[in-house]
């Protein structure tokens, strides 16, 4: 399912601005290899001459626009935008990629990052596959990397002075699911209730805001007793800016409410409190593995500006009033406010104590 942005832009939240790469992050890439040279940068890709725009099955507008280049510059273009896929997938190893073809460039102006998707294709069997270029935001790649270290997904990215290259995160878009999938007899509903705990309790630790249900997706696994569940955040554009604690927790977004409804109908609450601790555990376990490289992120995330003052305050009076919790108020960041969740959580399960947000989760939806 390719990444497609909501249909109504009136939905999305207030635009935030672009941070850009400090010295201390750049130093973080370039140290854990994230950080490359690139044949094509986002300012080189915006120098299209034509733009048509790409409709749906339906016929309806998808805000994406297909672009074409002068045809004397295409020929160089495409071998650099492959030698890029061929860093992201088997770290520049070109000579498997020489049967790939680049069938289309797509961009969209509605959005943050005003990505481009780029569409490359196998030669041999006509399988297709996506990755995205787009204007670096220091918030979006914060997000990308305590997704990849905390999170039950590993992500492919790199960057490049003001460029940033993405993967493509496949599924199907929360909202597509919602109407299509979540009543549907081949899926316990239970599988999906509990992820969605899961999920819940995934953003609101690591403090990665705005997933109303077309900024996530929903990965369909089947198994042997019928599908699995997993849904994955693919915007991260809002990781760390907004100053309210709720707007951390997908369950109360309205574009959520038909799976957290869905949640309240199929859950008891212990259980939901029983899924809850489960995800706070598999995340201090990979907070473990992942310690010397989590640290330094946090370390630089700390004294990053990525949201306004008032943000963090607002954020870390909820954060202190939700956790009965004084040490909030010593925090004088976003990247503080996030070591101080997961010090939190480590402190809760060291003391025996349940989950952090388990008075949360079976409320019914509100506005964030």
């Amino acid at each position: 399912m390719e990444d497609t942005p909501a249909q109504t832009p009136a939905l999305r939240t207030r635009k935030k601005p672009s941070y850009p790469i400090g010295e201390g992050l750049r130093a973080y890439l370039k140290k854990f290899r994230r950080e490359r040279d690139l044949p094509v940068t986002y300012e080189r890709l915006r120098h299209f001459h034509e733009a048509v725009p790409i409709m749906d099955g339906t016929g309806r507008p998808t805000l994406w626009d297909s672009v074409a280049y002068r045809a004397e510059d295409i020929p160089a273009l495409n071998e650099d935008l492959k030698r890029i896929y061929a860093l992201l997938r088997v770290d520049g190893d070109f000579s498997v990629m020489q049967h790939l073809y680049i069938d289309r460039v797509d961009f969209c102006t509605f959005g943050n990052s005003m990505p481009f998707r780029i569409r490359i294709v196998n030669a041999f069997n006509d399988n297709p596959d996506y990755f995205y270029i787009k204007k670096a935001d220091a918030s979006r790649i914060y997000g990308l990397e305590l997704e990849h270290l905390l999170s039950p997904n590993r992500l492919n990215f790199l960057t490049h002075g003001n460029t940033l290259i993405e993967e493509h995160i496949a599924g199907v878009p929360g909202d597509i699911f919602s109407v299509r999938w979540l009543n549907s007899p081949e899926i316990k509903p239970i599988r999906i209730a509990k992820e969605l705990v899961k999920f819940n309790e995934r953003c609101f630790v690591r403090l990665l805001g705005d997933m109303r249900s077309y900024n996530y997706v929903v990965v369909l696994t089947p198994d042997f007793e019928g599908w699995q569940v997993r849904i994955r955040a693919m915007d991260f554009d809002q990781q760390s800016y907004h100053g309210r604690k709720n707007f951390y927790l997908p369950q109360f977004f309205k574009e959520n409410s038909a799976l957290a409804q869905f949640c309240v109908k199929h859950l008891h609450p212990q259980t939901a409190l029983q899924y809850q601790r489960e995800e706070q555990s598999l995340m201090l376990a990979r907070a473990e593995v992942a310690s010397v490289r989590l640290h330094s992120l946090l370390d630089v995330m700390e004294r990053d500006p990525i949201a306004p003052d008032e943000n963090v305050q607002t954020l870390r009076t909820g954060l202190a009033e939700h956790f009965k919790s004084d040490r909030y108020h010593r925090c004088t960041s976003m990247g503080a406010l996030v070591r101080e969740n997961l010090e939190m959580l480590r402190r809760y399960h060291g003391m025996g104590l349940g989950s952090l947000g388990a008075d949360l989760m079976m409320q019914p939806p509100a506005a964030p």
